[in-house]
């Protein structure tokens, strides 16, 4: 203090007189130092050692207690009542940091500012708060940025949030979308102990791509130190809704591409979301409709396990007032199986909670494609043996395994070991043919179903190589494949 010279510059112009203050506390000082030296000869008339050290710290203490308490070094200046700490705070422009909006200690929910109102760029820096929240992903992090009794009316849900636990409910579902906002217009009022912000913002969903533009309305309180949300009320823009959802021919194309993607991920629920609350899928290898999204989830768990996934060879798109069409013919090839499947659909989209839903799904396979029963009587089932015994007379056992089906299974009669595929087949006649058998139906059942038939009865054999007979029991099932008929099990 020696070494100030003049007067001490203050905030507003005001300033400390120095010389004033100094003698001010010498006059102090010395008033305690004689109140001390008669403590003292008291104290040391009851105590015949005493703790100078002990006295000397007290006497300091002492000290410093009666300065801090004077009003000697009051600044000849307004604002009497503050302390020199608060004086520091009120000194420098207020921004996010004086406010503890994004301290790295406690980030969502610092302390709002010491002392002052808050400013309207502070405000609007608020939003940015919740946004961060937003991309943190975790539902509880968002709603904690609303007060313990917070009024939420949401976009995308009908259901006003009141509480902790119904905000974090609604931002479970919202926070997949993966949104990030933008405010595009702002307007800020202040009071006393409240503040708005209402406008237009526009968040791009992450997990799509879309964007989708809204009408906001914040209202801010301080609560335990932290400014908080109180009300929060969000619209889509009215505008949009009564002219309708604009989108074009490849963005209505584009949506079968979400629905190909979310198969791919072999999740039955990620596909499940791709329909609409309402939506109503009939499935191409399931007679029951699906109506609702556990019975629709439930058609992809078993579905998926083939590993789909689609292409879409044909389209023709209908676009009308907040629904679109995409109809046509896909393929899908099946990843565990390799196998190509081509069938017909039909897509109706609707614009819901922001973004494009199934509403409607119809998948059938191609028509022409599908087995019709091919005609054949009892008399020509009979004649199928035949065939195969006219195999048996070339003497060649390729020709008879021909006969089989890609899938035939036979049951010889005379060895142990079932033959399932064609090799299995041509190895077992390799050995009979040797005998040169013939062989003649003695008697029979005939049954003719739908691109199958069974022939079932005793035959019995000639042997042309050593003239032997042999009698046997006989099933003959034949299935319609490549274009005729041929054995699918014999037994």
């Amino acid at each position: 203090s020696v070494r100030l010279m003049g007067r001490w510059p203050r905030r507003g112009g005001a300033g400390v007189d120095v010389p004033r203050l100094l003698a001010r506390a010498t006059t102090l000082m010395s008033r305690f130092l004689a109140s001390t030296r008669i403590f003292r000869s008291r104290a040391a008339a009851h105590s015949p050692s005493p703790n100078n050290s002990n006295m000397k710290f007290s006497t300091v203490a002492v000290a410093l207690s009666t300065l801090s308490s004077t009003q000697g070094f009051s600044p000849v200046a307004p604002n009497r009542g503050r302390s020199m700490a608060q004086r520091g705070v009120v000194n420098v422009e207020p921004s996010s940091t004086e406010l503890n909006l994004f301290g790295s200690k406690r980030l969502f929910n610092s302390p709002a500012k010491v002392d002052g109102d808050i400013t309207e760029k502070e405000v609007k820096a608020l939003f940015e708060l919740w946004n961060q929240a937003l991309a943190t992903g975790d539902s509880r992090i968002v709603a904690s940025r609303y007060t313990k009794s917070p009024v939420l009316l949401p976009t995308v849900s009908d259901v006003p949030r009141t509480d902790f636990a119904s905000v974090k409910d609604y931002f479970d579902s919202f926070l997949l979308k993966q949104p990030q906002g933008k405010i595009i217009e702002s307007h800020v009022n202040i009071g006393e102990g409240w503040a708005s912000d209402v406008g237009i913002y526009e968040f791009t969903m992450g997990a799509t791509g879309d964007k989708v533009k809204g009408r906001y309305s914040y209202n801010y309180v301080k609560e335990d130190g932290i400014w908080k949300i109180q009300h929060h009320h969000s619209s889509v823009m009215p505008e949009e809704i009564a002219m309708g959802k604009p989108i074009t021919d490849d963005e209505v194309r584009g949506l079968f591409s979400l629905w190909n993607n979310a198969l791919a991920t072999l999740d039955p629920k990620q596909v499940a979301n791709r329909y609409a609350k309402t939506g109503v899928l009939l499935p191409t290898v399931s007679d029951t409709p699906r109506a609702d999204y556990g019975a629709i989830e439930d058609y992809f768990v078993n579905f998926l396990k083939l590993k789909p996934q689609g292409e879409i060879l044909e389209s023709y798109v209908t676009v009308g007032h907040n629904w679109c069409q995409d109809v046509g013919i896909y393929e899908f090839a099946m990843g565990a199986t390799g196998k190509k499947v081509k069938g017909r659909y039909s897509f109706i989209y609707v614009y819901e909670d922001g973004e494009w839903k199934i509403q409607h799904h119809h998948s059938s396979i191609m028509p022409e494609g599908i087995v019709t029963a091919e005609p054949i009587t009892e008399k020509e089932v009979r004649g199928l043996f035949n065939l195969w015994n006219d195999a048996l007379a070339t003497l060649d056992p390729k020709k008879v395994a021909d006969r089989y089906s890609k899938e035939g299974v036979l049951l010889p009669t005379v060895s142990d070991i079932p033959r399932t595929d064609y090799p299995g087949i041509e190895d077992y006649f390799t050995n009979f043919l040797k005998l040169k058998p013939q062989g003649e139906i003695e008697s029979g059942n005939i049954i003719v179903g739908t691109n199958w038939a069974q022939d079932a009865g005793i035959y019995e054999f000639t042997m042309g190589a050593t003239g032997a007979k042999v009698k046997g029991r006989y099933t003959f099932v034949y299935v319609f494949e490549d274009g005729e008929w041929k054995i699918s099990q014999h037994h």
